[in-house]
C-alpha cells in the first residue's frame, strides 16, 4: 500500500474541487453545507466489486463514470436537476494512487457533465472495493412512476439493449466496431441526460430510468399507476439503432428482444404522456400489467437476489 487515508482524501478533494454557488462548506469538514430548494430529491446507488463491476473489464475511470451515471439518471428520472454528490469508498489497500485518481476523475467527469459537484464522502478499508454515491437534486414538481394516465402514450428516449449486448461480447479477444461500441456502452454508458430534462419539461406524467430492464420497470410503472402498459414491438424497429443492434444479436445467435426488453444498465428513460419527444412505443390502457414485450423465451433478467 503506497498511500494513507489523509493522502487519498487530499488527492481526491483536489480532483473534486469545483465552483458551485450552492456549496457553503465543501470537502474537509465533518459535513458539507449546501443550499437546497424547498423540494430536494435524494438517491443512493452502491456498486460492489465482482457484482456491479469487474476490474478485468473496466478501467477505474469507466467505473467512476458508470456508478455516477446511475445516480444522476435516477435524479433526472424524477424530473429533477442534480446538484451535489457524496461519495463513500471502500478500498482494499492494494490499489495504487493512480487507480484511485482515475476512479475520482471518472466520477468528476460524469458529475461535471451535468454541472454537479462532489461535496463530501467517506473512506474506509474492506476486503473488496465498494463505491456508494448519494446524489441530491432539486425539483419543483417531481415526476413519479405512478402518474401515468389513461390514454397516455409510452415513450423511450432511445433504444435500450446496448449495455446487455456489450456484456454478451466483452470477453471476446478481438472486437469489431459494433462490438466495441456495445462494450463501451456497458462499461461506461453515455446517458442522454438532456433528453430526460426535455421529456420532463414536455409534460411527462410518469417517468423511470430503465436500469433494471425495460420489462421490469414498465411493470413497476404500470402497477404504481394502476393501469396497463400496452407496447407495440414494431415501434422499436423505427429507431435508427435497431438494425445495428439486431445485426449484432444475429451474430451472437441471440434474440435481440432479450437485449431490448430484458437487458439492463442502459439508463434509457421510459415516460408516459401526450405528444412527448422520443420514440413512441405504446399506450396506457385500462387494466393491469404489461403486454407486448414478449420474447422467444422467458426473460433472463438480472436480480440481486433470486
Amino acid at each position: 500500500m503506497n498511500f494513507n487515508e489523509a493522502h487519498v482524501i487530499a488527492t481526491v478533494a483536489e480532483i473534486f474541487r469545483g465552483d458551485h454557488t450552492g456549496v457553503l462548506v465543501g470537502i474537509g469538514d465533518d459535513a458539507a453545507v449546501v443550499k437546497t430548494s424547498p423540494l430536494s430529491v435524494i438517491t443512493t446507488d452502491m456498486a460492489v466489486e465482482g457484482t456491479h463491476f469487474n476490474l478485468e473489464w473496466s478501467s477505474a475511470f469507466d467505473i467512476g463514470r458508470k456508478v455516477t451515471a446511475a445516480n444522476l439518471a435516477d435524479i433526472y428520472a424524477m424530473g429533477a436537476t442534480p446538484q451535489y454528490l457524496v461519495v463513500a469508498l471502500t478500498l482494499t489497500g492494494s490499489e495504487t494512487m493512480e487507480w484511485i485518481c482515475d476512479l475520482a476523475h471518472g466520477i468528476a467527469h460524469e458529475a461535471k457533465s451535468c454541472g454537479v459537484v462532489v461535496v463530501g464522502g467517506d473512506l474506509t478499508r474492506g476486503v473488496i472495493k465498494v463505491i456508494s454515491i448519494t446524489a441530491i437534486g432539486e425539483v419543483e414538481k417531481p415526476i413519479t412512476r405512478g402518474g401515468a394516465q389513461l390514454g397516455d402514450s409510452i415513450y423511450v428516449t432511445s433504444l435500450p439493449g446496448w449495455s446487455a449486448a456489450g456484456l454478451a461480447v466483452i470477453q471476446k479477444d478481438t472486437l469489431d466496431d459494433l462490438e466495441a461500441y456495445a462494450v463501451e456502452e456497458f462499461c461506461a454508458p453515455n446517458v442522454d441526460y438532456s433528453a430526460a430534462s426535455v421529456i420532463a419539461d414536455s409534460g411527462a406524467t410518469a417517468m423511470c430510468d430503465v436500469s433494471d430492464s425495460l420489462i421490469t420497470q414498465a411493470e413497476q410503472m404500470a402497477f404504481a399507476s394502476g393501469l396497463s402498459f400496452k407496447f407495440f414491438k414494431e415501434a422499436f424497429t423505427v429507431s435508427p439503432e435497431f438494425f445495428a443492434l439486431e445485426e449484432l444479436a444475429n451474430k451472437e445467435a441471440t434474440d435481440v428482444w432479450q437485449w431490448i426488453f430484458a437487458g439492463g444498465e442502459d439508463h434509457v428513460f421510459l415516460a408516459t404522456g401526450v405528444d412527448l419527444p422520443g420514440l413512441c412505443v405504446g399506450e396506457v390502457v385500462s387494466g393491469s400489467g404489461v403486454t407486448g414485450l414478449e420474447m422467444k423465451k422467458a426473460p433472463d433478467i438480472w436480480r440481486h437476489f433470486n
